[in-house]
């Protein structure tokens, strides 16, 4: 099953939630912390207690890269545990000249064997277009991020009277040749994402922000809702894998997790 496969059947069955693996050792309950591999275990209980419930997985590079050789390691050994009937996401946020991003694609896409990456498009077409030759692949590119910091350059007025990420958007729609494109759009943005859907057309779309950021998932899901759209993934990390920092952490995850799917399909059957 090819990734846009994975993503709809997921969304067929009511499931939208992507759950971050931004799995931080400082974080992470005290008595995981003696084991050999405490990041390790972690997440293999959280993806044992969520699995059944997510509509994928995303790891956040940053959270293993910063352990070096190490850290890689268990990015890859996590990675095994994520059943393959679920989009398995790299949030890399990778984008360089046209060769580089072409060894990016091979390392995360080929090597690693993640379904999806997402990318920065600010280096143009050439710094993103290897990534869309892995047709059975997801790219979701970057649009309008939920980070306060969007508004310095995503949101700039350009002189037509659009902004920088609408650009991007349109963009987006023309590279989307190989149907293996999406978005990445901050669900801190509601407004900007009630007033921009519809330039959307095919492509699905990741929204972080829900959660600890401030983001509303009423106001993204309805949004989508009165749009006809069921094509989406909303990231939940710190909400979910966190909820708990006892014993019981996987247990109370797995009980969010199961509490946003209810949300979310009251919310779609209004």
């Amino acid at each position: 099953m090819i990734a846009i496969e994975k993503l709809k059947k997921k969304n067929q069955e009511g499931k939208f939630i992507c759950v971050g693996l931004d799995t931080d050792i400082d974080k992470i309950p005290v008595h995981l912390k003696g084991m050999e591999n405490p990041v390790f275990e972690f997440n293999k209980q959280i993806i044992e207690a969520c699995s059944d419930s997510a509509a994928a997985f995303k790891l956040n590079f940053a959270f293993y890269e910063r352990d070096g050789y190490n850290g890689l390691q268990t990015l890859e050994k996590t990675l095994t545990l994520i059943p393959d009937d679920l989009l398995k996401i790299a949030d890399a946020k990778r984008g360089d000249i046209g060769n580089t991003s072409q060894m990016y694609s091979k390392a995360i896409l080929e090597n690693l064997n993640f379904d999806s990456i997402t990318v920065n498009p600010y280096m143009g077409e050439d710094s993103v277009s290897p990534f869309f030759k892995n047709k059975d692949k997801l790219i979701f590119i970057l649009a309008l991020t939920s980070n306060p910091g969007a508004l310095d350059f995503e949101k700039l007025k350009l002189e037509d009277g659009s902004y920088l990420f609408q650009k991007v958007i349109q963009k987006v729609n023309q590279w989307n040749t190989n149907r293996n494109c999406g978005i990445v759009f901050g669900a801190t943005k509601t407004e900007e994402l009630q007033n921009n859907i519809k330039s959307f057309f095919e492509l699905p779309v990741l929204l972080p922000g829900i959660g600890a950021q401030g983001g509303s998932l009423e106001d993204v899901v309805m949004t989508f809702k009165k749009n006809g759209r069921k094509d989406f993934l909303i990231n939940v990390s710190r909400g979910i894998i966190y909820k708990s920092t006892n014993q019981d952490f996987a247990g109370a995850a797995q009980e969010e997790l199961s509490n946003l799917n209810k949300i979310i399909a009251e919310l779609l059957n209004r």
